[in-house]
Formats: C-alpha cells, sequence, structure tokens
C-alpha cells in the first residue's frame, strides 16, 4: 500500500504518548489509563463508552453514564487536554423541534460528529424497543432531538464526518430484541437526516474468531487518501462469556460500501485489569477518535469492562501496515443487495 495520509485538520493539542519500546501492537495503551474511572458523578456509576471532539481549543464530548438505578443516559463532558475530564452531572435535557421536552427513557452507547458546524449525536435509544435516536447541537449546552433514523431494532449508528455524494451516510447494525444474534455492519443513505434508504451491507461477521459472533461500526470513519479508515468492534463467543476486540478497515472513500481491507487480526483485546475485570469483563469497545491530519497521529477513546473510559494511540501508517500484511476480506462483505 502507498504512503496514507490523513485528510482534514491538524490538531497540534491531540493528547498523545509516544509508543513504547519493544511494543510489537499497531495500537498501545495509555499508561494512566483509565482516564475516567468508577463513580466520576453524584448520579453516575459508571461511565463508559463515550464520545469525543474537538472543540473551542479544547474537547467536549457525549458520555454514556449508567446511573445508581442502573439505567444509562447522555452527559456532556468537557476537557483542556482530551485526558482530564470534567463530567456533567447532570443528563442531558433534550427537547424536540418544536421546543417541547423529550426524555429518551434510555440512551447509551453515543458517537458524535461534527458536520458543517454543527455537531450531530448518534446513540443507542428507547423507540419501542433499541433503535437509533439522532439529535444536534452547537454548543454542548443545548440538545435538539431529530427524527429517529431506524425502526427497531438496531444498535452502533456511526455517521460519515461529511456528505458523499450529496448524502448523509450512516453505518448501523440492525439487530433483535435480544443480544444481537445476528451482527453485520449496513450502510443507508439520506439527502437530509429525516428519509433513509439505498440500504447496503458492508461488512460481514467472521474472518477469525475474535470477529465471529458480530461486529459493529466504532468512531467516526477518518478519510484518509486512501479510503475512509474505519475502526470497529468484533465479538467472539467463550464458555465464559463474550469477549470484545477491535480491528480496523478501509473502505472506498467514494462508495464506502465497498471494503478495500480489513484486518485479519484484532488490534486490541482485553488484557488488562481495567478491560478484564468490571462490570461487564472482558470488553473494549472504541467509540470515538482525535487524529491529527499534520502528524498522523491517532488517538482512540474506548470503553473498558462497561466501566470506565481508557484511551490507546496508534498512527495512520501503524494502521494502514496492519491493513496491507494482514487483510481478510469475506465473501459477504459489500455484498450490495444480496
Amino acid at each position: 500500500m502507498e504512503e496514507v495520509r490523513l485528510l482534514g485538520n491538524a490538531l497540534p493539542n491531540i493528547p498523545w504518548q509516544e509508543k513504547p519500546e519493544g511494543c510489537r501492537s499497531a495500537v498501545w495503551r495509555y499508561s494512566g489509563n483509565p482516564v475516567i474511572g468508577r463513580n466520576p458523578t453524584a448520579k453516575s456509576a459508571r461511565v463508559f463508552n463515550s464520545a469525543v471532539v474537538p472543540f473551542r481549543g479544547g474537547f467536549a464530548g457525549v458520555f454514556r453514564s449508567d446511573h445508581r438505578d442502573g439505567v444509562p443516559a447522555l452527559h456532556c463532558g468537557r476537557s483542556d487536554d482530551g485526558i482530564r475530564w470534567e463530567i456533567e452531572n447532570e443528563e442531558i435535557h433534550w427537547k424536540d423541534m418544536q421546543g417541547r421536552p423529550y426524555d429518551p427513557g434510555y440512551a447509551y452507547d453515543p458517537r458524535v460528529i461534527e458536520i458543517d458546524g454543527k455537531y450531530l449525536v448518534v446513540w443507542c435509544t428507547d423507540f419501542g424497543g433499541a433503535a437509533l435516536g439522532l439529535g444536534v447541537t452547537e454548543d454542548f449546552l443545548t440538545f435538539t432531538r431529530l427524527e429517529n433514523p431506524f425502526l427497531p431494532f438496531n444498535r452502533n449508528g456511526v455517521l460519515f464526518p461529511r456528505r458523499i455524494n450529496g448524502n448523509y451516510v450512516l453505518l448501523s447494525r440492525p439487530s433483535d430484541g435480544g443480544h444481537t444474534p445476528f451482527g453485520d455492519i449496513f450502510l443507508s443513505e439520506s439527502p437530509d437526516l429525516t428519509f433513509w434508504g439505498r440500504h447496503r451491507r458492508v461488512m460481514t461477521r467472521g474472518g477469525g474468531w475474535w470477529q465471529n459472533l458480530k461486529i459493529g461500526a466504532g468512531p467516526v470513519p477518518i478519510e484518509t487518501t486512501a479510503g475512509w479508515l474505519l475502526f470497529y468492534h468484533g465479538v467472539t463467543g467463550t464458555c465464559s462469556g463474550y469477549v470484545y476486540s477491535f480491528g480496523a478497515a478501509l473502505l472506498d472513500r467514494d462508495n464506502p460500501a465497498k471494503v478495500l481491507a480489513r484486518t485479519g487480526d484484532y488490534l486490541l483485546t482485553p488484557e488488562e485489569d481495567y478491560e478484564t475485570r468490571g462490570f461487564v469483563p472482558n470488553v473494549v469497545f472504541p467509540c470515538a477518535t482525535l487524529q491529527d491530519a499534520a502528524t498522523g497521529r491517532i488517538a482512540i477513546y474506548y470503553g473498558a469492562a462497561d466501566t470506565c473510559v481508557a484511551l490507546a494511540f496508534t498512527t495512520v501508517d501503524e494502521v494502514t501496515r496492519c491493513l496491507s500484511e494482514n487483510s481478510c476480506l469475506l465473501e459477504g462483505d459489500a455484498c450490495e443487495y444480496r
């Protein structure tokens, strides 16, 4: 694979730690993990699976907070350096497009995407069953709920950071009312964030035991000169429960339903104590990245054991090397109408 560059903006204050000497992995953990631990606010027992973006010289985010009654909600958070976070104790109070209060009932696993100066939030919401919620904010103070993109059941909604061929593009994983016995990644398009169609199956589970049960889109895809870099989680079942790891794929820039490459091996799997022990053991679940186009650096935020937020690092060179040397495309990937 030829040299690949990140497209987009420079981010000189990206949180960063150099690769440890002797590390053989393309992704390495922050030595100060976890960056958000247990009980970070009076309401919050656990914060994990959350999304962050650059904002006004620092960083802001929408965080999954499991309250002390066990119900998940979305909270705002802010940071000067992307490592030390202040999470608001009060959950986000949404209003609909008519200005009426809206309570999603439960809300979890958000992603945040900046498009044309507005910050779109996609999350899993209560809509007669788990479905994708969609909302928008400009200041991380007031939040407006938009129309839900799909019917139940659906999870892991991730918008691309710009329109492609004139349309908004959304990745998702259709599911059922249980714990997702089917788990492939699909793509849908919309001209207006309200009406969705042109559905395509993009990636199928399999291609290694670490992703043989289900897969799901992770952070917002990163645009590069070679295509869209997508980090995604894969799940396998073991005799003692599920194990969540994550890998990467490269999607075509003009037709992101087309998979160009996909890691056969995981990039990160639960190994550290904060990943293997917690509310749900053996989970690393990526939901956000920050990237610096000037240096090729990428910081990855991931939920650890459904208990805390952790941080890892890589570069576009490291990941594309893995995609070049260890790609594993499956027959069902980018299978269009089939």
